[in-house]
């Protein structure tokens, strides 16, 4: 084995094209075969519900790790994989990961939904994790080698006023970051009309109403400030949450536009795509999409119609690494560029998955920070590092990441602690308000 590991070594020197190295790399060794599935579910804190897959060869000492996180199906996603896909998925071939990918899409019939997805996406990582091991690369390697040295991050700033905002964001900016997201307390935040201070019907929910007129006043007037006192040294960007209706996603769309935003997120729902055929010729703010999207009807008209600027698909909604490719590649030929949905209650196996593509990709744009505390850092050992606004791996083999399976028992899955209640937000008359 240790006769095999310095040949490899010797062989990443030589200009051959990654396939053809990983070819002669292995040439020889005896075929693979997938041994075992292990699914390992884990809440290290209470923010996380997390789904892992290790995926054991016939190689001893041979796996490769996988995110199967879905903070909000994750128990669903769990019993996918144990009882339906981890099953199918043994005794395979595990260099076979575009055909295995296939197969898994179209193993339950009814396909691209949140779970199905999710669960190809683990198995599609966790492949190119033991593809990466077995040639002694890390995964960047495989899929073509470097075109940028680390991947830029865009981080977070929020307040409960304009001055708290602005203040938040110069002191990112004093830590590297040339890309920052502004909110004004928490999505929808500027639009909330307190209970006591608006018209309510009867027996209305308790809890302030969104006014997207109110919204969309304030944020214009909030980025307004920000650039006035912070100038052009800084590149912003704002979600919406899709809370709005397209009459007034338009109107935000042509105030934001003096500030030169880097790019405004879901500003629609995906239920109105269609409405950004109107929002484009008005403006020129840039748009960015797809954080819910899980089916390529959604992505491919906005991207070949160039109706967008930037994609935010997650990584393990659409099925992996090997699906991010092809988005990616599609993104190259439109020029539209990525800015995968890598924060909130993500996980560092799905953030370095977006990092081996993110490295690779002519179409890169941006990636949104996801920082963790120490105690993820020793469940999942080798996670990237983020310094000075960027994101780094540790160039080891594979993703160059592990999972100490003894402090994974130590802190068993746990349902989300929120139960999702943040995505109920009701407008005055108490109808509900899309996320």
């Amino acid at each position: 084995m240790r006769d095999r590991r310095e040949l490899l070594k010797g062989l990443l020197v030589t200009p051959w094209w990654s396939s053809a190295l990983y070819a002669q790399a292995t040439r020889g060794m005896p075929p693979l075969r997938i041994k075992e599935i292990k699914v390992l579910a884990t809440s290290p804190t209470k923010r996380y519900s997390w789904v892992f897959v290790k995926v054991i060869t016939s190689e001893p000492g041979l796996y490769g790790i996988g995110s199967a996180a879905n903070a909000y199906l994750s128990w669903s996603v769990k019993a996918a994989i144990e009882k339906h896909l981890g099953p199918f998925w043994i005794g395979k071939d595990p260099d076979r990961i575009e055909q295995l990918s296939q197969a898994s899409h179209v193993r339950s019939y009814w396909r691209n939904g949140p779970v199905i997805n999710t669960a190809r996406a683990a198995l599609d990582m966790a492949l190119w994790d033991i593809k990466g091991k077995r040639a002694n690369m890390p995964v960047y390697q495989l899929l073509g080698g470097k075109v940028r040295e680390a991947v830029p991050l865009y981080a977070h700033a929020g307040g409960k006023t304009t001055d708290s905002c602005i203040e938040n964001v110069q002191k990112l900016m004093e830590e590297g970051y040339r890309h920052v997201r502004v909110q004004l307390g928490g999505y929808g935040g500027g639009g909330f009309v307190p209970s006591q201070h608006s018209s309510r019907p009867e027996k209305s929910p308790p809890g302030p109403g969104f006014d997207e007129d109110l919204y969309v006043e304030t944020i214009a007037n909030l980025f307004k400030q920000v650039r006035d006192r912070l100038g052009w040294n800084v590149k912003l960007l704002h979600d919406v949450h899709s809370r709005l209706t397209p009459t007034a996603a338009r109107k935000l769309a042509q105030r934001l536009e003096s500030v030169r935003m880097f790019f405004v997120e879901d500003i629609l729902p995906p239920e109105h795509m269609e409405h950004f055929r109107q929002i484009r010729p008005l403006t020129t703010t840039p748009m960015a999409m797809g954080e819910l999207f899980t089916h390529p009807l959604e992505w491919r008209p906005l991207i070949t119609e160039r109706l967008i600027d930037f994609i935010r698909c997650r990584i393990s909604s659409i099925g992996g690494i090997t699906p991010a490719r092809k988005i990616a590649a599609l993104c190259d030929q439109f020029g539209v560029r990525t800015a995968w949905q890598e924060g909130g209650e993500n996980d560092p196996v799905n953030q370095l998955a977006a990092y081996h593509v993110d490295l690779t990709i002519p179409a890169f744009g941006i990636q949104e920070k996801n920082a963790f505390p120490d105690v993820v850092h020793e469940v999942l050992p080798g996670a990237a590092e983020i310094r000075g606004g960027y994101l780094y791996g540790n160039d080891k083999p594979g993703l160059g990441i592990d999972i100490n399976e003894a402090l994974v028992a130590k802190y068993p899955l746990a349902d989300n602690y929120r139960n999702a209640d943040w995505t109920t937000i009701r407008a005055i008359d108490g109808s509900v308000i899309r996320p």
